[in-house]
């Protein structure tokens, strides 16, 4: 299978949506988010602008560990990309979303409207950051080649990809303390979302939650070695993904 290598269209982006409206406003409504497997949820926008004192342990660590020049994928309102200037390095961030990236740039960023995948997005990279359940972006566990030869064309020699991911058996897990997953049905970290912004409706989309053992593992096979840097609080890690 190909991986997808467009990016989103304004009408079709509630998540750029609700962060412009942070960004020109100060406040957002509410960016929802629904999913076949799971009940109706909600993305704190103001999250989404949050700073390096306020990020979570692990993205902490991960913009610690960036150096070099950093790719910073699936990079949102900048947050990340700005933390890590205020560190001295230097970043450069990409969104499929064109409203998150107009707001970058009106942050002061060089933001790049590509996606990951798409081949016009090239250069020599020392790190590959992707945060907020990087892993997300593959999509599906049958894209995971793609995604380490797509690393090979990227990375520097010598570099790293910081990805953080959560490993979602503790949603079945038993009263025992066994886990009931169902081993002939697709991967378990495999989700479809979908998103609202007020009357912005996006595509649905899939999106990866990998646990480590079956990055490692895969890994492995595409020539790269994993090391789980740190794990957080429930069930997620961040991982350090550097060729063999």
């Amino acid at each position: 299978m190909t991986t997808d290598t467009t990016c989103l269209a304004p009408e079709k982006d509630p998540m750029g949506a609700a962060i412009r409206d942070y960004y020109s406003t100060g406040k957002a409504g509410r960016l929802r988010v629904f999913s076949s497997q799971f009940d109706e949820d909600e993305i704190p926008v103001a999250g989404l602008f949050r700073t390096y004192p306020e990020m979570p342990a692990l993205e902490q660590k991960a913009l610690q560990l960036a150096g070099g020049l950093i790719l910073d994928v699936g990079a949102g309102s900048g947050c990340h990309t700005l933390a890590l200037k205020e560190m001295g390095k230097d970043a450069l961030p990409a969104d499929i979303s064109p409203l998150a990236v107009e707001v970058m740039r009106a942050r002061g960023l060089d933001a790049r409207l590509v996606n990951l995948f798409d081949p016009r997005l090239a250069g020599q990279f020392d790190t590959v950051l992707m945060l907020m359940n990087g892993s997300g972006i593959i999509g599906r566990l049958e894209n995971i080649g793609a995604f380490f030869r797509r690393m090979k064309q990227l990375l520097a020699p010598g570099g790293c990809v910081l990805m953080d991911s959560s490993d979602l058996r503790y949603l079945f897990e038993d009263g025992d303390g066994s886990f009931a997953v169902d081993l002939a049905a697709d991967y378990y970290g495999q989700v479809d979302f979908r998103m609202q912004y007020k009357n912005v409706k996006g595509d649905p989309f899939d999106w990866l939650y990998i646990d480590f053992g079956t990055l490692s593992l895969y890994a492995s096979q595409y020539g790269f070695r994993a090391e789980k840097v740190q794990s957080g609080e429930h069930y997620d890690y961040l991982a350090r993904l550097t060729l063999r």
